[in-house]
């Protein structure tokens, strides 16, 4: 890969990687942490990519495998606690709807992101997550259902 193309690539695909990423972790700067390592590793891997789309999968997967990578090393360690006087750098300007998908499982959350603010199909989750279409449609009709219930507690109604 071209430097050109690797940064055609990042300016395309690095609000994506990120968004994977902070659905899995909820903290800003470990997904901007894990969003350029996933770059780097494109960067530096020698691997001939069939199609953009592929390009695509293939950084979606390892944000998904770097994650839970990060997240069982994680487990690991005991850290102090934070100061309080350290400010909360959690994006704060997000819709009703992504707070109440923030708020989903991990295994509804996942497909439903990449469903609906990734644009991708049934086959491309299963696919990336290593399992059946039959499952993410369960996953995504379950997630939807969980959404709803949880916004017209709030007193608004969405249709999916």
């Amino acid at each position: 890969m071209t430097e050109q193309e690797f940064v055609t690539v990042y300016e395309k695909y690095k609000n994506s990687v990120y968004s994977v990423i902070y659905n899995y972790i909820r903290n800003a700067a470990d997904a901007s942490d894990l969003t350029q390592e996933i770059f780097i590793k494109l960067y530096s891997c020698s691997k001939k990519f069939e199609s953009e789309e592929h390009v695509k999968a293939w950084l979606i997967r390892c944000a998904i495998n770097q994650t839970k990578n990060h997240i069982r090393d994680s487990k690991r360690f005991s850290y102090d606690e934070l100061d309080e006087n350290i400010p909360d750098k959690q994006p704060e300007d997000h819709s009703d709807v992504m707070d109440a998908v923030l708020a989903l499982p991990e295994k509804y959350r996942i497909p439903i992101h990449l469903f609906y603010y990734e644009g991708w199909s049934v086959k491309q989750i299963a696919d990336v997550l290593g399992t059946k279409e039959a499952t993410v449609k369960t996953q995504l009709d379950r997630g939807r259902e969980k959404l709803r219930k949880r916004l017209e507690q709030e007193g608004r109604h969405y249709e999916f």
